[in-house]
């Protein structure tokens, strides 16, 4: 007879935390500008999280970067099987592992700083527990507070909590969606932020808009489509799954007079501008915020725009600089971010490629930067894993 769980094992899996350390590796690199332009270059570092000896990360479906430039990351504990956590099925049937936490927290360095989550976390209302079954999106607020979705069957909420992980307040109500009219319900949220006195939600797998609320009062404040029109496209009916992601007769229009059925993303700038990722029509729309609320339509962002499978634009982050010279731009079927020049949007260059290995990506879904200008991304599906971009100088 085989003993799979000898309680020395067990010891020496668990009694020492793992020490942070780097393991700088190059990564592909296109020069697409001139040579001789300067733009940000980076390295990934391989050695970075250090998880647990017994947790595992499922499909990392969101990361954002604190006001301390601790990282958190949300994933998708249901991603996992049991022959990946074979450590939490009872009994046992291995040495290792259980799924981490489904909210996650990490040090810069890479050091794990524990995590909180799961329905035991969020209320129930009218009998229905509002955790999301599939967790998508996650913002840090300048108060240190966490938001996030979900786009599994009925994640039709938008959670808040603190960093401790104890719940404020929802938007929305899990289970009830209502279309793109709703000024109350939302529909597979799948990005959140909250800055200068707005939360602004990219209402995204189901609906088509993004959605904005009062931070005071949660009032609705508005809603818009593609170009900043009324949102009038089609909602998704039934629930999403990651079929609907590589489904081949979606081909990607970016003169789309509407939002395709995947708005992924919602990223403001600090000079009054919003981006927002029309994932499936492989374009970014820039917008200018008034101080009213509104969202007044600038031009399309486009990205490779003949790509087929999964599309183009699944995120969006900038260079930690006050202008915020740098914009980047995560491409999940070409497995690369894209670098440009924000004021002008000329790309110069794009660094990853498809792949496994550090540096590569499988499903490249969110990423985000530090104050240092690093870059942190994501993926999904078979991915299952957060890296870290270690930026290195402009060259």
């Amino acid at each position: 007879m085989i003993r799979l769980i000898a309680p020395a094992l067990l010891l020496t899996l668990t009694a020492a935390a793992p020490q942070p350390r780097q393991a700088l590796v190059d990564l592909a690199f296109e020069r697409i500008a001139p040579e001789g332009t300067l733009m940000p270059r980076f390295k990934v570092d391989a050695a970075w999280p250090l998880m647990p000896d017994d947790l595992l990360l499922g499909q990392v479906s969101g990361v954002a970067v604190g006001v301390d430039d601790s990282v958190w990351v949300v994933h998708r504990p249901h991603a996992l099987t049991a022959t990946d956590t074979g450590l939490a099925q009872n009994p046992p049937i291995a040495v290792c592992c259980k799924p981490a936490p489904p909210v996650a927290h990490f040090g810069k360095d890479g050091a794990y700083l524990g995590g909180w989550g799961g329905p035991a976390s969020a209320p129930t209302i009218e009998g229905v527990n509002q955790w999301p079954g599939s967790l998508h999106g996650i913002f840090v607020d300048q108060d240190n507070t966490v938001w996030f979705g979900g786009n599994g069957k009925d994640d039709h909420v938008v959670l808040n909590y603190t960093a401790e992980g104890k719940f404020i307040h929802a938007f929305g109500r899990r289970g009830q969606t209502a279309g793109n009219e709703s000024t109350d319900r939302l529909g597979n949220p799948s990005d959140i932020n909250h800055s200068d006195g707005m939360v602004l939600i990219s209402d995204g797998y189901t609906n088509r808009r993004v959605i904005g609320f009062d931070d005071r009062t949660n009032g609705y404040k508005g809603r818009w489509g593609a170009y900043g029109k009324p949102p009038v496209a089609p909602t998704r009916q039934g629930a999403f799954d990651q079929s609907h992601a590589v489904d081949p007769s979606k081909v990607a229009d970016p003169k789309a007079p509407i939002f395709a059925d995947i708005v992924h993303c919602v990223v403001p700038t600090k000079d009054g501008h919003l981006y927002v990722c029309d994932r499936n029509n492989n374009r970014a729309q820039l917008f200018r915020r008034g101080k009213d609320g509104s969202l007044t339509f600038v031009r399309d962002l486009v990205i490779a725009g003949e790509t087929g499978g999964t599309h183009t634009v699944t995120d969006i982050a900038f260079s930690p600089d006050p202008e915020q010279k740098y914009l980047y731009v995560a491409d999940m079927m070409n497995g690369r971010i894209w670098v440009l020049l924000r004021k002008t949007h000329e790309v110069l260059g794009a660094f990853g490629r498809v792949g496994r290995q550090a540096g590569q990506f499988t499903w490249l879904h969110s990423i985000d930067t530090d104050s240092e200008g690093n870059i942190y991304a994501t993926e999904v599906n078979t991915g299952r894993r957060v890296q870290k971009l270690v930026f290195t100088g402009i060259e």
